[in-house]
């Protein structure tokens, strides 16, 4: 028996910025705090954003590349000083996970590693919480439609915080937002949210439905990802890309893996500061092969659609767009690994692999990636 839950509201299309004053009034939302960060300030787009709302709204634009729980406190500092009553997440899957955790302490204490999901707080989270609407810049984590919030806690492990009621209230999905990202971050963010879709589709859980959502996600990503980085203003291919991170995050309810085993604790190491989606597409060959004696048929399936070996044809398409070629290349040292390997037997997406890790394995493919 399995239970099987899609209950996400998803605003999608061009244009569908517009509508943003319209979607809070919705809500109830008189005086929202946006969430943001420096570049989007810097880029103009925050204002942007602003200025399509009734009233000027209260900003907070020191999201790290990697959410903190000391910045969220800081945003949160900022929501009640500015008497807000929502919450607007304005950027890519960091600034998304950081107004999540804002919007869980509107209703909730913290520490924030009380909620996180290795620690059983799922049963500590409740829907009392203020609205959100999700508005996602780049293509990759699929924040907007995901139950988590990925968080560097005080104690400085990356953890996911996850329940249904963290998904946000409405996720408004402009691919127009996402003309002009940079080639490096279009190919970081495009290989997140592919990844998402290989290791759900590789993960063992019963849920055909996220298979489905997967596969049409890694069909898009996998036709547009080369356009999008090449042309940033390839409408289709922004299009495609955009929807590939949106499938990915709605896929994933059924369980990652190795792969994001492992970056959770190579992002929490703040010495490197390291993007979550380059880490996911360096360890993807790997974790493909440490997968292929389980996933049985799909390995067959991955190999008939991409028309290679899918260990091969992810590491031609990572070195296509340029993404880094190992783990060494930034940074990350034989110590780093070691302790990364005995995280990773932590993490919430372990237990999700289809084939099960020891701390050996982990740092074999580690090692494998440098």
């Amino acid at each position: 028996m399995s239970t099987i839950t899609y209950l996400t509201r998803i605003e999608f299309g061009e244009g569908q910025i517009s509508r943003l004053q319209e979607f809070l009034d919705g809500l109830g939302v008189k005086r929202p705090l946006i969430a943001t960060d420096k570049g989007l300030v810097a880029t103009g787009l925050a204002a942007r954003v602003s200025a399509l709302l009734r009233e000027k709204p209260m900003v907070f634009d020191g999201t790290p590349a990697n959410p903190t729980e000391e910045a969220v406190l800081a945003a949160h500092a900022a929501y009640m000083a500015g008497d807000c009553d929502g919450i607007i997440g304005l950027g890519g899957g960091s600034a998304l996970d950081l107004a999540k955790g804002v919007r869980l302490l509107t209703g909730h204490d913290g520490p924030l590693a009380q909620y996180t999901l290795v620690a059983g707080g799922i049963s500590r989270i409740h829907g009392r919480i203020c609205p959100m609407i999700a508005i996602p810049t780049t293509s990759g984590t699929g924040s907007e439609v995901g139950r988590a919030a990925v968080i560097i806690t005080a104690e400085g492990r990356k953890l996911g915080i996850i329940s249904p009621h963290m998904l946000p209230s409405i996720a408004l999905c402009d691919p127009e937002l996402t003309y002009g990202l940079p080639p490096g971050l279009t190919a970081a963010t495009g290989m997140d949210a592919m990844s998402h879709c290989l290791e759900t589709y590789m993960a063992s859980a019963f849920n055909p439905p996220a298979d489905a959502i997967a596969m049409d996600g890694l069909t898009r990503g996998w036709r547009s990802l080369r356009a999008a980085v090449s042309d940033g203003k390839n409408k289709v291919a922004r299009n495609d890309m955009m929807m590939c991170a949106l499938e990915g995050a709605m896929a994933f309810q059924k369980g990652l893996g190795a792969v994001h085993a492992l970056t959770h604790p190579l992002g929490a190491i703040r010495s490197l500061n390291l993007h979550h989606g380059t880490l996911n597409a360096i360890l993807m060959p790997t974790v493909l092969r440490f997968n292929r004696s389980v996933i049985g048929g799909k390995w067959e399936a991955l190999e008939k659609f991409f028309g290679d070996a899918p260990d091969r044809a992810i590491a031609t398409l990572n070195q296509d767009i340029g993404i880094p070629s190992g783990l060494a290349s930034l940074g990350v040292t034989e110590a780093m690994m070691v302790q990364v390997a005995e995280e990773a037997l932590k993490d919430h997406c372990h237990a999700t692999n289809p084939r099960p890790a020891t701390a050996a394995d982990y740092l074999a493919m580690l090692r494998e990636s440098a």
